[in-house]
Order: C-alpha cells, then sequence, then structure tokens
C-alpha cells in the first residue's frame, strides 16, 4: 500500500510563498509609481500615487532577505503579534474559572426549552442562533470594518460550535467569515469605503443603496452556505476536515460538568465588582458623553454612564448566583466598551488588547487566584498561542519581500493597462480581478485604497465607467481574499487560535470562495448597465 504523502505544515507553505516571492523578484522588473501626501475630507492624511507618474527602476532581486524577511515580518506585523499573545493569555485567565463552559452550558439549555415551539422546531434552534451571531458580525463588519477584533471572539464560538456539535470551523464562520462577508458588503466601512470615496472625489458613502442589497446577497449565500455545512457536520462530525484537530486540541481538554459543579462567590469577587465600579464611575465623569460615528453620520450620547450603571446594577444580581455568571458579565460589557472604543474613540489593537489584559486579570482576582497563579496562566496562555503569533510574522514576510523587491507597483502597473481595450463590463471585471489579485498580496483596505484608487478612479473616466463602479470593484476585491490569503495577519492569527491548520482551511473555504468570486462579478455588472442611485 501506497504510503500517503503527508500535508505540509503551514509554516512550510508560508516559507514556500516567501521564496516564490522573492524568486519572481528575479524576473519582474522593478518599477515604482511616485506618491503624495493629501488630506481628506475628514482631516485625515494619505499618500497617493501621482497619476502616470510610473517608472522602471533597477531591479533589486532578494536573496538571503527571505530569512531577514522572517524578522522584518514580526517588526511589520508586531502589533496583532502582541495582541495575540496578550488575548490568549487573558482568555486563559477567563477559562480557568470555568465561566465560559458554564456560559455556553447555560445557553445551550435555556435554546432547548423553546426547541418544541413549532416555528423554532420547523427552523431549527441552532441555525437561528448561528444566523443571529453571523448577521450581528457581518454589521459589524459592514458599518465599522470589524476584522483584527474577530480574534478574541474565535476563542469563545469554538467552543460554542463544538458544543452544539459542529466543528471549529463552523465556530471560525460565526464570528470571522461574517465580518469578512460584511466587510465585502460594506456599507458605511471607513476603512475601506470611506477613503476609496474620499480619493476618487466622490461624496462619501453614497450608493449605499445598491451596496446595501449587495449585503443582503453576500449574506444569504454565505449564511446557506456556513448552514449547508454545519447540517453536514451535525450529522456526521467525523466527516469534518478539523475532526481529528479538534479532537485534539478542544475535545480533549477537561470540561467540567455544570450540572453538577459548585457555584460560589468569593470576596474577592465582591472586591472586583466595587473596583470596576468606581472606575466606571471615574471615567463616566470624565467622558460623561461619547460621539458615536456610523459612516459618515455620528450621534452623542452618555453611553458611558448609560453602560456604567448597568453594570452597577447587574453586578450584584449575578455575584449572588456565582463567581462564574459575574466573570461573565465582566466578559459581556468587555465587548460593549469595545464597540464603544472603536467606534467612539477610534481604537485599534493597542486599545483593545489592553480592555481584554484587564478583564483577564479582573477574572482572575475575582476567582481569588494568587498574583503568581494568575502570571502563571497568563504564561500559558501565550504559549499555547505562540505559535498562532509566529506565523503571523513569518506571513508578513511575504508582503517585505515583494515590497523590498520593488515589485508590486510594476505588477499594478501592468495589470491595469490591460483594460485599455475592453468594453464596461469587460473592463469592470478586470478591474475587480486586479483588486482581488492586490489583495493577495496586500490584504490591508485603506492601504490598498491608497496605492490603487489614484489610478482607477481617473481611468474609469476615459473609459466611461463611474467612479462608484470602480469604488463597488475595489470593496468586492478587497473583501473576499481576506479569507484565504496567507498575506493577512488576521486571518493567519484566527486560524492559530482556532488551531486549524492553513492547508486544511483552503481546502474547504476556496470552493465557498470561487462562489463569492463569481457572484462579486454578477453584482458588479449592474453597476455598469443599470442606472443607480449615486452612479
Amino acid at each position: 500500500m501506497k504510503k500517503k504523502r503527508p500535508i505540509p505544515h503551514t509554516y512550510v507553505i508560508v516559507f514556500f510563498i516567501i521564496i516564490f516571492s522573492a524568486i519572481l523578484t528575479w524576473f519582474v522588473p522593478g518599477g515604482e509609481f511616485d506618491r503624495e501626501t493629501i488630506t481628506l475630507s475628514d482631516g485625515t492624511q494619505k499618500e497617493v500615487i501621482i497619476k502616470d507618474s510610473f517608472h522602471y527602476t533597477d531591479n533589486e532581486p532578494q536573496t538571503w532577505e527571505i530569512f531577514s524577511s522572517f524578522f522584518e515580518g514580526f517588526v511589520d506585523k508586531s502589533e496583532i503579534i502582541v495582541f495575540i499573545l496578550m488575548i490568549g493569555g487573558a482568555f486563559w485567565i477567563m477559562n480557568d474559572s470555568k465561566a465560559i463552559d458554564v456560559g455556553i452550558f447555560s445557553f445551550l439549555k435555556k435554546t432547548k426549552r423553546i426547541e418544541h415551539i413549532k416555528f423554532f422546531k420547523f427552523i431549527g434552534i441552532e441555525n437561528i442562533i448561528i444566523t443571529l451571531i453571523m448577521l450581528m458580525f457581518s454589521v459589524f463588519g459592514a458599518v465599522f470594518g470589524m476584522s483584527e477584533e474577530t480574534i478574541a471572539f474565535v476563542i469563545i464560538f469554538v467552543p460554542l460550535a463544538l458544543s452544539m456539535g459542529y466543528d471549529s470551523i463552523v465556530g471560525v464562520n460565526m464570528c470571522f467569515v461574517a465580518a469578512a462577508l460584511g466587510f465585502a458588503g460594506a456599507l458605511l466601512n471607513p476603512f475601506t469605503i470611506g477613503i476609496a470615496q474620499g480619493l476618487s472625489g466622490i461624496p462619501l458613502f453614497t450608493g449605499i443603496e445598491y451596496r446595501f442589497f449587495m449585503w443582503i446577497v453576500l449574506n444569504i449565500v454565505g449564511i446557506f452556505y456556513v448552514l449547508r455545512y454545519a447540517k453536514k457536520i451535525k450529522k456526521n462530525p467525523e466527516s469534518s476536515l478539523v475532526y481529528e484537530d479538534d479532537t485534539k486540541n478542544w475535545r480533549s481538554k477537561d470540561h467540567i460538568d455544570p450540572e453538577h459543579m459548585k457555584y460560589y462567590t468569593p470576596i474577592s469577587a465582591w472586591v472586583v465588582y466595587g473596583i470596576i465600579s468606581v472606575s466606571l464611575i471615574i471615567f463616566s465623569s470624565l467622558f460623561y458623553t461619547t460621539t458615536l460615528s456610523i459612516g459618515n453620520s455620528s450621534t452623542t450620547l452618555p453611553i458611558i454612564p448609560i453602560l456604567a450603571g448597568l453594570f452597577i446594577i447587574l453586578g450584584p444580581l449575578v455575584l449572588r448566583k456565582s463567581v462564574h455568571f459575574f466573570i461573565l458579565n465582566i466578559l459581556l460589557f468587555t465587548i460593549l466598551f469595545l464597540i464603544v472604543g472603536v467606534m467612539g474613540y477610534g481604537w485599534y489593537v493597542m486599545e483593545i488588547a489592553t480592555l481584554f489584559f484587564v478583564m483577564g486579570l479582573a477574572s482572575g482576582i475575582a476567582n481569588n487566584k494568587s498574583p503568581n497563579t494568575i502570571t502563571k496562566l497568563f504564561l500559558d496562555g501565550a504559549k499555547d498561542i505562540a505559535s498562532a503569533a509566529l506565523i503571523v510574522g513569518l506571513a508578513g514576510g511575504i508582503i517585505i519581500v515583494l515590497q523590498e523587491g520593488k515589485i508590486i507597483d510594476t505588477i499594478l502597473h501592468s495589470v491595469s493597462q490591460s483594460m485599455k481595450t475592453m468594453g464596461k463590463v469587460g473592463s469592470i471585471g478586470v478591474m475587480y480581478l486586479i483588486q482581488t489579485f492586490i489583495n493577495i498580496i496586500i490584504p490591508s483596505g485603506s492601504a490598498k485604497a491608497a496605492l490603487t484608487m489614484p489610478i482607477m478612479a481617473p481611468f474609469s473616466d476615459l473609459i466611461g465607467i463611474s467612479r462608484q463602479a470602480t469604488v463597488v470593484a475595489f470593496q468586492l476585491g478587497d473583501g473576499f481574499t481576506n479569507m484565504i490569503t496567507p498575506t493577512s495577519g488576521v486571518l493567519i492569527g484566527v486560524l492559530g487560535v482556532a488551531k486549524i491548520p492553513y492547508e486544511k482551511w483552503v481546502k474547504w473555504i476556496t470552493p465557498f470562495m470561487i462562489i463569492l468570486v463569481i457572484l462579486g462579478f454578477l453584482l458588479l455588472i449592474p453597476t455598469v448597465l443599470m442606472d443607480l442611485n449615486g452612479f
């Protein structure tokens, strides 16, 4: 019997991509666009390409740099790497209390109580749960560009999916893929739509009616695909590509029996409640009102005092039940303050990591753990998730090699020239393919907008395509491949936290990706053939 050839490790795959990128720098001519810094309508500054400024430069073939790119990738992706380590350590402290196990058990127990209702029985209560969670994260992706934040939620939704009889892939779909679908069908995302329209000279967030239609279509297709897969895994768990991985990494871990566990509330939990309450009162006086920005509109509310009041009221109620529910309450308000921070104060990975770090410390103290024990738990968590952080740094090396080889601009210039002899549908399709391809090597939406829109927008005028259609081509091309490209630190981080091998994820996501790419092209056709509002 022929021995089965082992699948290459994720690290091996990414390293070979780095080597391939280095080989390209020997054959693709070097080239650069001249750039200038402009001020957008919101006051922020962006570096953009000067039209018709492309010029060839001397080749800079990469050799030994394939090894130093690992170090430089770490430096370039340091924020996400530290974010992953801090999230891993914080949740390890929280997981030690078994609060998440208790929360999942309580949640599933309550859903069982309504399963007998005809409506829920017909549709399936678990289908409703998956759908609602995915819609929530899709809204987050569409409105404020949720991306890096999903890494933290993977630790919650993978155990939930496994408890419901599914696998870790379903758990990742519930948050990461859902947010990516929202990101692709962006409604008010300031990091993609806002920048792309600003650079194109289009009134911000116009054309939202058709983008809302696209968002609905993408979510219907995406959620149906995930539910169909979930049904298959529910029926036969061993058919999952990651069945053995889940058994080793998740199912084999010690889990408590919530029905027979001891519920208690130590004095330390009340102390933590008091400290957090006082802190929130102080913050409420300092930040009495918060301006929450949603797209191009904003509203000012006393949101921090409201959340502080809710925490102070709910605290004693959950503390009377047990420390487990109090820790879950801390998790809930951590998520709520995360949303306020992102929408109201422009938080990014540093602030979010700090928030979750405080959540972990509060959980450990509330659970009456000593400083040494909390430290050990944090280090254990960081150790457990270190492989995810390492692969983010390695994947970042791909971008470093391409940038140092000076071939990204050459590739962009070459493919943009191919559109000059095509009709409207052909041209918008090529724009879409260009954006999709570039997103594989430059997964940052804002960076890609600054790179491509100064070229694509004026070019669309020459071939009779509206600039709004060009923005839609950018938005769809920017969204889908974030779910498969190894250059995305967020994807690699998500898979590392979920402990899903990259090669197995690619095998699962590829058919879905083909469907989405084709669907994206079909959604682009009306933008050049129909008279749409804002186009």
